[in-house]
């Protein structure tokens, strides 16, 4: 019996301190990764200025209107244009989390990283968010009813996060009660916006200024800029060449096409009409999607207000005709809002596309939210509405015929 029950004895000991053995090793991974230089998981325990504690990097290639230089413990992020109008960039210093702060930056303006918790206050922002995977460091957002994803629609009914109202009115005490790390908003003007009284709070805000960018992948590019304060700078990088890939693709079926259709956007509210410059977002867009915009050459990168008339002048016999009222579901929608839309070709033939597909009840339209980090598929729409035989069996995702 003795003899049969040592070898069984052994074989116990053998797993215990085999068992002991991985659990030391699984609690050395786990300290590594808390400690080594780069890691996102947490603080630095032990400084030292000879690591590069930023091992994944990122810089813009399409986005022109921010920038990051990296030092051994912390980056300079730039928002160069963060308003139209704007006299000075405006500077962040991200500070790796145990870290000596640099010297010579205003408080307001130094965040540690990376940050576990994150206020958004535009809807623009939140694709970015939850592209890099990030939606449970959300706390609260603003205007929720606008809010097009349905994954955080359930973590707002949930209570898992907080309203904080509205892009025009802020509620910042209760921002002041969550502490958020970080809480990014976007401004058209600080002598209007809610930015200034944010910033004298105490809170740590980052201006996001996506919007400025005039290029389909300028604007998804700012995926960066959101992962550099979660050091997701990797994962952001394989995101964005994914979107780019994507984009590239779609763009080379109607490289080199012979017919590109005439086509104008906008519509008339009140006495102006806005039509797109030139060097505008959607203009880059049309470029792509090998159609001919009738104000092409135009060198604004904004909205270019004219009369009825002088669109009309040009764009009388256009073969297409993008965008319109977020209402208009139908041309009769569009000729009950101005019986003049009828004189448009565009209109008596039926070639009427409005980017209003993906509405939700409260009209929160996700053309602006996730169309941000899927230009691919907004650039497909188009291909398909301009060059349907490219995309055959295609279906539109974010432009709705008007028929």
């Amino acid at each position: 019996m003795v003899a049969v029950q040592t070898p069984v004895v052994r074989l116990k000991s053998t797993a215990v301190a085999s068992w002991v053995a991985s659990v030391l090793v699984l609690v050395i991974a786990f300290w590594l990764r808390a400690t080594v230089p780069g890691s996102a998981a947490g603080c630095v325990s032990r400084f030292d200025g000879r690591v590069d504690y930023f091992s994944d990097k990122s810089a813009p290639r399409f986005a022109r209107a921010f920038s990051v230089e990296y030092h051994r413990h912390y980056k300079i992020v730039t928002v160069r244009d963060p308003w139209r109008g704007a006299v000075e960039p405006l500077r962040y210093v991200l500070v790796q989390c145990g870290t000596p702060v640099p010297a010579g930056f205003p408080r307001a303006r130094v965040i540690q990283v990376p940050v576990s918790s994150v206020a958004v206050l535009s809807t623009t922002h939140l694709p970015l968010l939850e592209k890099l995977g990030l939606l449970d460091t959300l706390v609260a957002v603003a205007d929720p009813e606008l809010i097009h994803s349905e994954a955080i629609q359930q973590r707002l009914r949930s209570g898992r996060i907080a309203t904080v109202g509205k892009e025009a009115a802020i509620d910042v005490e209760r921002l002041l009660e969550l502490q958020p790390q970080l809480v990014t908003a976007f401004a058209i003007s600080p002598d209007t916006d809610d930015f200034p009284r944010l910033t004298a709070s105490g809170l740590k805000v980052v201006l996001n200024a996506e919007y400025r960018e005039n290029t389909p992948l300028g604007r998804s590019e700012w995926l960066k800029f959101l992962a550099l304060f979660f050091n997701k700078e990797a994962l952001a990088n394989r995101l964005f060449d994914g979107i780019v890939q994507r984009y590239s693709e779609r763009a080379r079926l109607v490289r080199g096409i012979t017919h590109r259709p005439t086509v104008f956007a906008g519509f008339a509210m009140k006495d102006s009409w806005y039509v797109p410059g030139g060097k505008s977002y959607l203009a880059r867009f049309l470029a792509d999607a090998g159609a001919d915009y009738l104000w092409a050459t135009n060198p604004e990168t904004g909205g270019v207000p004219l009369s009825f008339e002088a669109v009309y002048e040009r764009a009388a016999d256009a073969e297409f005709w993008l965008g319109g009222s977020l209402n208009w579901r139908s041309i009769q929608d569009v000729i009950a809002e101005d019986s003049r839309y009828n004189r448009l070709r565009a209109v008596r033939q039926r070639r009427v596309y409005n980017d209003n597909l993906r509405l939700n009840p409260a009209g929160g339209n996700d053309y602006w939210q996730g169309g941000i980090v899927n230009p691919d598929l907004i650039l497909s729409d188009l291909i398909r509405i301009f060059h349907p035989e490219r995309l055959p069996g295609y279906e539109l995702v974010y432009y709705r015929p008007l028929k």
